[in-house]
C-alpha cells in the first residue's frame, strides 16, 4: 500500500488534536493583565503539549521520508500512535488545571510513557516490512534519543507522586532533547541521493 493515505490522515489528525488543545485556553472573566495569571499554568501546559505533538508530526514526517510501502500492520501501529496522542489534550487540561498535584502529573507522563512505546511499535513495524539493510534502518540504528526519553518517561511517573515539580522537569527535559534538531534520516537520504547520482 502507498504511504500517502496514511500520511494524509496523520496530518489530519495531528492538526485536529492541536486545535483541540487551544480551544481548552479558557478566557479569563476580567480584562486585566493580573486575570491571566492564574491561567499561566494551564499556558504553560499547552505549550510544552505543542511541542511534544510537534516532535511527533516531525519525526513522523522525517520516518515516512525514508519509507516506500505500508504494511496493514504498520496502519495498525499508526492508529495505536495517533490514538495515544489524541488523549494528550485531555491530560493537558487536567495537569494544567492541578499542576501541583501527583495524578494529572503522573497520568501525562504515562500518556506520553505510551506515545513513546507507540512510536517505536511503528518504527519497529516499519523496519520489518523494509529490512534492516533499508534507508529507515540506516537512519535510526543507534537510538540513542528514544532509549533515553524512555527512561525518563519510566522515572517521571512514579517521581510524581513523591515530587510534580521533578516530573515536569523530566518532561521538558525530554522535549529539549527532541527540539535538537535530529539529522539522521536527512543524512542517510542525501547519502542515498548523492549515491544514485554518481552511479
Amino acid at each position: 500500500m502507498h504511504k500517502g493515505r496514511l500520511e494524509a490522515f496523520s496530518d489530519g489528525v495531528i492538526a485536529i488534536i492541536i486545535t483541540i488543545m487551544v480551544l481548552e485556553l479558557k478566557v479569563p472573566h476580567g480584562h486585566a493583565l493580573a486575570d491571566l495569571v492564574p491561567l499561566l499554568p494551564v499556558f504553560l501546559s499547552y505549550v510544552l503539549s505543542f511541542i511534544f505533538v510537534g516532535i511527533y508530526w516531525n519525526n513522523h514526517h522525517h520516518m515516512f521520508q525514508a519509507v516506500h510501502r505500508v504494511s496493514g500492520g504498520a496502519l495498525w501501529a499508526n492508529l495505536h500512535l495517533l490514538f495515544w496522542l489524541s488523549v494528550i489534550p485531555f491530560v493537558t487540561s487536567w495537569m494544567g488545571e492541578h499542576h501541583g498535584e501527583a495524578a494529572p502529573v503522573a497520568l501525562y507522563g504515562g500518556v506520553l510513557l505510551a506515545c513513546a512505546i507507540a512510536y517505536t511499535i511503528l518504527q519497529l513495524t516499519l523496519l520489518k516490512a523494509h529490512g534492516r539493510e533499508s534507508v529507515l534502518a540506516r537512519a535510526i540504528e543507534s537510538g540513542t534519543k528514544e532509549k533515553l526519553s524512555l527512561a525518563l518517561y519510566l522515572a517521571a511517573v512514579p517521581i510524581a507522586f513523591a515530587s510534580p515539580v521533578v516530573s515536569q522537569l523530566l518532561f521538558v527535559t525530554v522535549a529539549i532533547i527532541w527540539l535538537v534538531p535530529d539529522r539522521r534520516i536527512e543524512r542517510v537520504l542525501a547519502d542515498e541521493h548523492r549515491a544514485a547520482g554518481k552511479a
